[in-house]
């Protein structure tokens, strides 16, 4: 990883220093640096923006790679907008560049909001972009890079999650459809694990407990992809409690006894 991405990383830290602004997700010389930074009351709607970027090694040689949610604009809105910063940050100078992304990332989602027909209509695509799956795994036995993997197509697809590790491996994902379907379609098609010879392998045991539009109020919306670890079966109604997906656990709960 650069001196220059770590320097730049320290100085957003000390910038976004309120509660929940800034965490820095993932850093590894293979992998390069995650960080996350939640902008609040931006626009004149008061907007909470999710912004993650990935600083590849070699940045910032190479732009990072941006991901862009929020619960007051749709995906498609949120499409939109990650879109232009990507093309912003393909044409500035390759020197660090976050803060100025942030800072167009605010622009962008004002100018956005400015029209208010396309204000309603985010609340309309939005209803229809809701998602949620509930995967079984079948093992994890090389955790770092498994976990590393999901936590990086998360980002990449624009999902959250959880993932509970316990006597069954679960993954809950709340995104728009096709990114769902594309999360697993990598499960079946990647080498995420090794098999208990130590060979590299693919998940083809993977499989999708439920599936369904889902209407996500403030208090069920994911924020990130989060890893949580369970003791026994007995534990997982609490998880879910915690999540506020009782519901949810009582639909997949016939399925993890057969």
């Amino acid at each position: 990883m650069s001196e220059a991405a770590l320097e730049e990383v320290s100085v957003l830290s000390s910038i976004y220093c309120g509660e929940g602004e800034f965490q820095l997700i993932q850093q590894s010389a293979q992998d390069g640096l995650v960080v996350q930074i939640n902008c609040t009351g931006v626009g004149d709607r008061g907007l909470d923006v999710r912004l993650v970027f990935h600083l590849h090694p070699d940045y910032p040689s190479s732009p990072p790679h941006i991901s862009v949610s929020s619960t007051g604009l749709s995906r498609t809105q949120c499409h939109n907008i990650r879109q232009k910063l990507q093309d912003r940050a393909a044409a500035l100078v390759p020197e660090p560049m976050v803060l100025q992304l942030v800072e167009c990332s605010q622009q962008q989602c004002v100018e956005v909001t400015e029209d208010g027909r396309e204000g309603n209509e985010a609340v309309e695509d939005s209803k229809k972009d809701e998602w949620a799956a509930v995967l079984l795994l079948d093992h994890i036995r090389s955790r770092n890079r498994y976990i590393g993997l999901l936590e990086r197509w998360s980002h990449q697809l624009q999902l959250t999650g959880r993932l509970l590790l316990g006597q069954s491996i679960l993954v809950i994902l709340q995104g728009s459809k096709p990114d769902i379907k594309e999360f697993c379609r990598r499960l079946k098609t990647v080498k995420v694990d090794v098999d208990s010879s130590g060979r590299k392998c693919k998940e083809r045991m993977m499989k999708i407990l439920i599936e369904s539009s889902w209407s996500f109020s403030r208090q069920h919306c994911f924020q990130g992809f989060v890893v949580k670890n369970y003791q026994s079966l007995s534990e997982l109604p609490a998880a879910f409690e915690e999540l506020h997906m009782t519901e949810l656990y009582q639909q997949i709960l016939p399925l993890l006894s057969d």
